[in-house]
């Protein structure tokens, strides 16, 4: 069936391009120095693909790095749609500081259909349980979309695993997305999807090839289903926090400040006096021209703000400003 061009199937043909072009570059061979067409400061270090049995699932991930370094390992989650690999632009310059694990959420990628519905408190409590089959005591996490939401839950249930955590426009509760874009998931199709480069990769990728319109009516059901933290659970997360979204994000700002601010953010002290003395609790970034789907083009962007908040520095002053 042809990809019709509706509004919606634009919208869609959109997201389904990150991970098909994603998907086709991490299937290049991965090399320890950059390879020809990785972008400026990122690294490609080689992954030790792997699967794991954990909550009833076989779970398929990736290893890049040594999670024997001193430097807490980073957890990365992908969005809705995607897969492991198709986060290479972040992984790639996370690498040359400290150990990175990917995983291919239930119904993605190598993973692939497992029955049933997906939450993020499934997802969630699989990401625990893999790190506990990897011997990672604790790990920091970065979560986009689908996977921000993800990296809260698992931030909630398991704080004895999580270290420092980034909300890559992802959200705490349903209603942090604008309605019109709960509203267009809501009328999506695996029809309207038939050809589209998410099918493809879906195919390309998955154990269960077949099982596509299972992973669109999962998706489907997980946007329509409410969820959410309470502001106690939200506080009592001992990490810190820092979130990040776009200027044109299907994330509210009200939602990204509101989180903010629960995770400590908004420090009178540094306000009246015009610099900081330490690394903040919370850090909050909005990204200038930047959509929902547009964030993954800021790999570069996004790292040279994270990495700082990973090792907890604190923000510079400017050279002689006083």
């Amino acid at each position: 069936m042809p990809f019709r061009a509706s509004p919606l199937a634009t919208l869609c043909r959109t997201v389904a391009l990150v991970p098909a072009l994603l998907l086709a570059a991490a299937a290049a061979p991965a090399h320890a120095q950059p390879a020809q067409g990785t972008a400026p400061g990122a690294m490609a270090v080689p992954a030790k693909p792997g699967a794991a049995e954990v909550n009833g699932v076989r779970l398929h991930y990736a290893v890049h790095g040594d999670l024997a370094s001193d430097t807490a390992p980073l957890l990365i989650l992908h969005g809705a749609f995607m897969s492991g690999e198709a986060m290479k632009p972040l992984v790639d310059r996370f690498t040359a500081t400290r150990p990175v694990i990917t995983l291919d959420a239930r119904g993605h990628g190598r993973t692939g259909d497992v029955g049933g519905p997906i939450s993020y408190e499934t997802m969630a409590d699989d990401a625990a349980a893999l790190l506990a089959e990897l011997k990672v005591a604790r790990a920091d996490v970065l979560g986009y979309s689908m996977g921000g939401s993800t990296a809260v839950a698992l931030a909630v249930r398991h704080p004895d695993r999580i270290g420092k955590q980034v909300i890559l426009s992802g959200t705490t509760s349903l209603d942090g997305w604008h309605p019109e874009v709960l509203s267009g998931i809501a009328k999506m199709t695996p029809e309207e999807l038939a050809g589209s480069p998410m099918e493809k990769a879906y195919r390309a990728m998955s154990p269960t090839s077949e099982a596509f319109p299972k992973l669109v009516a999962a998706i489907k059901h997980l946007d329509s289903t409410s969820f959410g933290f309470s502001d106690e659970q939200i506080r009592a997360i001992p990490g810190k926090t820092m979130i990040i979204l776009g200027d044109a994000d299907g994330v509210t700002f009200d939602h990204a400040i509101k989180l903010f601010k629960l995770r400590g953010g908004g420090d009178k002290k540094p306000v009246v006096e015009g610099f900081m003395t330490e690394a903040p609790k919370a850090r909050l970034a909005i990204l200038p021209g930047t959509s929902h789907i547009g964030v993954m083009a800021e790999a570069a962007t996004i790292a040279a703000m994270v990495t700082p908040f990973l090792d907890d520095t604190t923000p510079p002053l400017p050279a002689e400003f006083f």
